[in-house]
């Protein structure tokens, strides 16, 4: 005779009653087992296993610290600039080995030491949480306290004062790092972007052939990349002729006549309707030079900040907040454009010490 897996239920459940009975009344006729007990592990049984292991924990932590330091050291005895102000590529190659050892072995022992804390000395037991409502309960809370009042105690946090303390140091040193580190920022915005190389009689180069500049060679509607003379001066390498060369780029364009505005107390800034700007756009610093000759307006590629320079350079369209910088330009004895002076605006990107 062939029994069917319903006889075999009813059979199961006739002595059932309550909640054991709905669930096998739902088609699983076992109990649950629950979670097997752990195993004991030598640290729970063997008292030299324990401290053993408190020394090994405490020891990673202890030497995370020592790392942490030599981090520090390191940084200082490694200079990375050259006697002529460029960079030693081999004293940065160097310095870059010996601090990404000294804070990648100090995080990596730290996180190790933890996990062998975890796995060694704290109580070793599994738990359930059960779903509850998104409102937490007074009773909720009370409990959640006294959870973590017993993780303190079952993880030995108050009472493995070798180990606490060894990790409370070694994460109190893991900062320093990034301090000392910001030393590599460099100096405050404000002081950086508002001075440039342009000063008082400098000639306005061509860019890349260092040729100088007359009136007579831009043609009406037309743009030329330009460069500051006192760029020749500068060291021939190194990360100052960059910065400045960024910084001080320029374009020349040339309008008719009274297709331009001309700003009070910029009367003389122009040459015979020859305007140069600053080639740095002010939202985040891209160089720019798509000039629209009928519209005179430039436009940023990078986020299409659009600027009316027939308007003093303002910004017409796009997140740019500020006017590109002009330069003020005049000739000298031999007929050369010159700078009558440096930027008048901070060049670049706008910056938070700035109002507009």
């Amino acid at each position: 005779m062939t029994i069917s897996r319903d006889d075999k239920m009813s059979e199961y459940t006739t002595e059932a009653t309550g909640t054991e009975l709905e669930r096998r009344r739902v088609g699983d006729p076992f109990p649950d087992p629950g979670f097997p007990e752990s195993p004991a592990r030598l640290t729970d049984t063997d008292p030299k296993a324990e401290r053993r292991a408190e020394r090994q924990v405490a020891g990673m932590f202890g030497l995370a610290a020592v790392l942490v330091i030599a981090f520090l050291v390191f940084y200082v005895i490694f200079p990375i600039a050259a006697d002529e102000g460029g960079v030693d590529v081999g004293a940065v190659r160097d310095s870059n080995l010996a601090l990404g050892l000294t804070l990648g072995g100090s995080l990596l022992l730290i996180g190790i030491g933890a996990i062998h804390w975890a796995r060694k000395l704290m109580t070793s037991h599994q738990v359930i949480h059960e779903r509850h409502e998104l409102r937490s309960s007074g009773e909720t809370r009370a409990a959640t306290l006294a959870d973590f009042e017993l993780g303190a105690e079952e993880s030995g946090f108050g009472r493995r004062k070798l180990i606490r303390n060894s990790m409370i140091g070694a994460l109190l040193l893991l900062p320093l790092p990034a301090v000392i580190l910001l030393r590599d920022l460099g100096p405050a915005p404000g002081g950086v972007k508002k001075r440039t190389i342009w000063d008082t009689g400098v000639r306005v180069l061509k860019d890349r052939s260092f040729e100088p500049i007359r009136p007579s060679d831009l043609q009406v509607g037309s743009l030329v990349i330009a460069m500051p003379e006192s760029y020749l001066d500068l060291p021939d390498h190194g990360p100052v002729r960059q910065n400045e060369r960024g910084k001080s780029s320029v374009f020349l364009i040339r309008m008719p006549p009274g297709e331009f505005r001309v700003d009070e107390g910029r009367e003389n800034w122009h040459v015979d309707g020859i305007l140069c700007y600053s080639k740095i756009c002010t939202h985040v610093g891209c160089p720019i030079t798509l000039y629209e000759r009928d519209t005179h307006h430039m436009l940023c590629p990078c986020h299409q900040s659009t600027f009316n320079l027939a308007e003093g350079g303002e910004v017409i369209f796009g997140p740019a907040k500020r006017p590109l910088p002009q330069l003020p330009l005049a000739v000298d004895d031999e007929g050369y454009l010159i700078a009558q002076s440096d930027f008048v605006d901070p060049v670049g990107p706008s910056f938070w010490e700035m109002n507009t």
